[in-house]
């Protein structure tokens, strides 16, 4: 195909004149297939036109003759070439100067211009990256020093340190996620990295294009995308604190959050009328428990139409709102980018007239499924788009709209194998943002874009700060939403990975985030939730949320124990609401952290880097149990080193964290009240004070008008409060005061921490210096005595949660139990032997893939003993039968065993053996236990049907391949959708899925013999493949069996 010159104006600014070049390219060829993504033609489309460089040129669209050459042919690896921007410490890296050139804008930073202008240093770079490329990717690899430990990564799963792990950032609707699933809803291609001597080091992937963050090999950094991309370190700097400072000069510091927003949220899917959202606010002013925002999910809206309101249930969304606002609620509603494909609806029909919606490579809109059915989506790329969206927002408010959650917005799309619109898609974005590319290039941040939309909608719409939740979001989305983790489920492995999680997406420039407390998806139980909601109500963003059909998950659902426990854990929040609102603060106008790892207390210290079951918010250490078994009052925390002084506010319970204040510091706190609004600047002010070894403590407090942007022309007062042990007397006073607000008149309580919950208390007016006399040593010694005792009274006072194991008579109430665990060798799997006996997780360790990860109680690795999906066998409880540990000497195995009914079962062993540890082995049986007589011995006819649903990552890059008995050679893609292979096209014996972009092949070997025919049926992100047995009857002594194993290696 030849492709014509394409010529640019002097008088063409910012690409306009490529960009519709590119765009009649598209259209004139829309019967051709678009390149694949390693195909050098598409550097074409990579053109950076809107360089100054570039402006006034011809280039010709023949990259073979391109005067601007980038690193797409295969090359040996070598150093990438660097000049310091920004800032002191902070290079850009490239693999020449004509990839540089040829980059992209940048996306993430806040001043796209500043990562590509020089700064005048002469200081070289501690560590310099090396790049090749092969195969059309650019591999960029950074080596570190022994002992290095890895984080951030943005939103992940799974542990803390991310060290031996590896993602890929393509945002990705990821109901259920696990611990090893490697894509989730945002895309942050950042790594912080924490250097043996506690220094840091941060290294930014500045694409917008799927991208693989490989950690696995020691300590190396693995950056993997399509060409061509710079790479930006940050440091070393002097600790992990100081990285995340740089980087926030980058790509911006998080949205200064109204007050009220960090107060509770009750939310679900879905409070479906106006009667039932005022019967949930009234309950929780009724029962003392403090909430601020109620959440409308999508049933508000007319019929899942964006915009709308059903007026049956949501009749007057003005006078609902009222009547949250009078009771102190605020109202968050929910906007999807999905828009129904309806003439007739106000906003299909006005997108339509403003020509903003995502066009298919022949130019036509593209349309998919999502909750209203057919949808358009607006095309956030262009400045049209989110101006036309932002007006939308801005009459959207007139209604009461206090806050605004965007969903859905990877963009998900439904009955397609990729979870979202195709790739080949045309965006036909501004200049400044990349010029006309395909979705490929802006699908990770879209989500971004629309939440930036939102926010700027808001803007206009009152002088208020606006509040706008994504789900999905690309690095620098911070500037312009909160997030939360997804949907999530409700068991004990989820909640131990909600504290990571909320801490990865803060070590990488989002800080005001947090899970679904109680679990998303299925039934949390009463020591579940308490558990969760006691540490979750110290989350940076503290929302509880649950899905349609489990069991309501409101605090006061699980029982009066449990109710206790949650409204303590929420009083404890909102008494510490002044130190989180400061937190903000600093975070907003300096770039510092708001939740830490224990690690950032003493970066030196490598037994602290591990630790996932406390946080900092900022020098507060909240520790909490995230076992079932096991009570913050047993713990043995492990502290930083230093002085940590453990207290509370006389609400001590197994199921709330332990809280430690750092010597050395002083935090605000104040009272417990229902709601935000209910605060007043005359109430008491307490400050928490623990003297470091100097006897010398310091800490800030902010306050100002909780919302709007007074804030920004001095409106406020900032707050240095100093304490000072001199002879026995402790001096409390402010040591600065910043701002142009007038103190209030208020009084001032010092709660002077000695240890073990002991405390001294002292009064005074804020403003004026308070002297608190210290008492001798003796009197210390009987005051901490005294103040364990009264804590071990106070436990025994106490209702513990009952253990629940299930909820009964509810879907999902088991999801909260723990499941087997399998691993050795070269596999790691978990088993609910609960229902169906399924596989629920397959990982492959040596690779980190996860093959298989599904929710509980539908698809993993499932078995039936009929033709019928889900026939006996899927959800039948399973006994265990024997269970083997490889340190016992023998294979690590389960015998599983489920009774189909009619004197069948269905015996399943799953193994690893130990003379072949790269095999996983599953033999399965359909066995006549008790065959009555009276039908000569013989079952009903009975089939043997395997049924595992494997994830995969790269849907478009995967296939199933396979040699049939005949010797026919296969290729099954996800268009085939369904299709049986029987006779001479069963598979001899042998196929196997294949991820190209991975370089792996999962293999499934069988027994001909045993195997009747194979299915392979291709869903959304999934594909089964499935064997089934022949249809017979069986007895004693003529079982149905299928003996099959799995392995993966590389592609030979």
């Amino acid at each position: 195909m030849e492709m014509s010159t394409v010529g640019l104006s002097s008088s063409v600014r910012g690409g306009v004149a490529l960009k519709l070049a590119f765009c009649r390219y598209v259209f004139s060829h829309s019967n051709s297939s678009p390149p694949p993504s390693s195909s050098p033609t598409q550097f074409f489309f990579r053109r950076k036109s809107y360089s100054k460089k570039l402006t006034g040129r011809r280039l010709i669209s023949n990259m073979a003759d391109s005067e601007v050459k980038v690193a797409t042919s295969d090359s040996t690896a070598r150093k990438m070439i660097f000049h310091p921007i920004l800032e002191d410490g902070v290079f850009r890296f490239d693999c020449s100067e004509n990839d540089r050139d040829a980059a992209f804008p940048c996306l993430s930073f806040i001043n796209s211009k500043s990562r590509d202008v020089p700064i005048m240093n002469n200081k070289a770079p501690l560590y310099i990256p090396s790049f090749e490329c092969r195969l059309g990717q650019q591999i960029v690899k950074l080596e570190l020093p022994v002992g290095t430990s890895f984080y951030g990564t943005g939103e992940v799963s799974g542990q803390l340190e991310r060290t031996g792990k590896r993602v890929f950032t393509w945002n990705t609707d990821a109901w259920g996620y696990g611990p090893e699933t490697t894509s989730l809803y945002q895309s942050h291609p950042w790594v912080l990295a924490v250097l043996p001597n506690g220094e840091a080091l941060g290294i930014l992937a500045d694409t917008t294009r799927r991208c693989e963050i490989d950690l696995r090999m020691g300590c190396r950094i693995q950056f993997i995308a399509a060409p061509s991309f710079p790479v930006i370190t940050f440091g070393p700097f002097a600790s992990p604190t100081d990285v995340l400072v740089s980087l926030s000069h980058a790509i911006g510091t998080v949205f200064m959050p109204p007050k009220w927003s960090l107060g509770y949220h009750q939310c679900r899917w879905s409070y479906d009328s106006a009667e039932r959202v005022l019967e949930i606010s009234s309950k929780f002013r009724e029962k003392g428990i403090p909430c601020d925002v109620i959440w409308m999910d999508i049933d508000y809206m007319d019929g899942f139409r964006c915009f709308t309101f059903d007026k049956e249930r949501f009749p007057d969304p003005k006078s609902l709102v009222k009547d949250l606002h009078d009771t102190g609620f605020k109202a968050i509603w929910m906007l999807d980018p999905g828009i129904k494909h309806e003439e007739g609806y106000f906003v299909y029909d006005s997108g339509s007239k403003h020509d903003v919606w995502i066009q298919k490579a022949d130019g036509a809109p593209f349309v998919g499924d999502v909750w209203p059915g057919p949808c358009v989506f607006p095309d956030f790329t262009q400045s049209k788009a989110r101006a036309w969206w932002a007006n939308l927002v801005k009459d959207f408010i007139s209604n009461g709209v206090d806050g605004i959650w965007n969903d859905m917005n990877e963009p998900a799309v439904f009955k397609t194998v990729t979870k979202t619109m195709p790739e080949s898609n045309i965006h036909r974005g501004d200049g400044e943002l990349g010029g006309c590319q395909r979705h490929s290039h802006y699908h990770n941040v879209y989500g971004m874009l629309m939440a930036r939309s939102t926010y700027e909608g808001m803007g206009l719409a009152r002088k208020k700060r606006p509040f706008v939740l994504t789900r999905a979001g690309f690095i620098g989305s911070q500037r312009y939403a909160a997030t939360w983790t997804g949907d999530n489920l409700s068991n004990w492995e989820h909640l131990q990975m909600s504290i990571p999680m909320m801490l990865q997406l803060g070590l990488s420039g989002q800080p005001l985030s947090g899970p679904d407390i109680g679990g998303f998806a299925g039934n949390a139980t009463p020591k579940l939730f308490g558990r969760w909601m006691g540490f979750g109500a110290m989350f940076p963003f503290c929302r509880g949320h649950s899905e349609t059909g489990t069991v309501d998950h409101e605090p006061w659902s699980f029982g009066e124990e449990c109710e206790e426990v949650c409204r303590l854990a929420l009083k404890r929040r909102y008494r510490f609401i002044p130190h989180i609102y400061t937190l903000f603060y600093m975070a907003h106008t300096r770039g510092t952290p708001v939740a830490t790892p224990a690690f950032f207390a003493d970066p030196k210290d490598p037994n602290l880097r591990t630790l996932e079951s406390c946080f900092l918010l900022g020098p507060l250490l909240v520790h909490s149990s995230i076992m079932p078994d096991l009570g913050s009052d047993k713990l043995q925390p492990l502290l930083p080193k230093g002085i940590w002084l453990s207290f509370d506010f006389d609400d001590s319970h197994p199921d709330l964290p332990a809280l430690y204040l750092q010597g050395g510091y002083i935090i605000p706190s104040g009272p417990p009240h229902q709601h935000v609004a209910e605060s007043n600047q005359s109430d008491d002010l307490t400050l928490i004070v623990a003297l470091d070894e100097h006897g010398k403590a310091k800490g800030i407090h902010f306050e100002d008008d909780g919302d709007g942007y007074g804030f920004t022309e001095g409106e406020y007062l900032l707050t240095h409060y100093v304490a000072e042990l001199k002879s026995s007397v402790v001096t409390v006073k402010i040591s600065k005061a910043e701002g142009l607000w007038k103190r209030p008149n208020r009084r001032l309580h010092v709660q002077l921490l000695l240890g073990e919950g002991a405390m001294l208390d002292a009064w005074g007016t804020d403003g004026e210096d308070l002297q608190i006399e210290m008492p001798s040593e003796i009197e210390v010694s009987k005051l901490i005595s005294s103040s364990k005792e009264h804590h071990r009274l106070h436990l025994e006072r106490i209702k513990h949660i009952p253990d629940v194991e299930d909820v009964s008579g509810h879907k999902g109430g088991e999801l909260s139990r723990i499941p087997i665990e399998l691993e050795n060798g070269d596999w790691s799997l978990k088993i609910v032997p609960w229902i169906g006996g399924r596989i629920i997780s397959m990982v492959h360790l040596p690779t980190g893939r996860q093959w298989l990860h599904s929710r509980v109680e539908i698809n993993g690795y499932e078995e039936y003993s009929g033709m019928e999906y889900r026939s006996a066998g899927c959800t039948e409880e399973y006994n265990v039968i024997q269970r083997d540990v490889e340190h016992a000497g023998e294979d690590e195995s389960v015998l599983l065993e489920g009774d189909v009914g009619g004197g069948l079962v269905l015996q399943r062993h799953i193994a690893i053996p130990k003379d072949k540890p790269k095999v996983l082995r599953i033999e399965s049986s359909i066995l006549g236990r008790k065959v009555g007589a009276g039908s000569g011995g013989f079952s009903r006819l009975v089939c043997l049907r395997v049924h595992p649903t494997f994830s995969l990552l790269h849907p478009t890059e995967t296939f199933v391949a396979f040699t049939s008995i005949d010797g026919t050679k296969h290729e099954v893609w996800p268009e085939n959708e369904e299709i049986f292979y029987q006779g001479n096209l069963l598979p001899n014996g042998e196929w196997k899925l294949v991820d190209k972009c991975l370089g792996l092949e999962l293999i499934n070997r069988f027994d001909v013999g045993e195997v009747y025919k194979c299915l392979i049926h291709w869903g959304t992100g999934t594909v089964n493949l499935e064997l089934w047995s022949e249809d017979r009857p069986v007895s004693k002594q003529s079982p149905l069996q299928i003996f099959h194993e799995y392995e993966v290696r590389e592609i030979q």
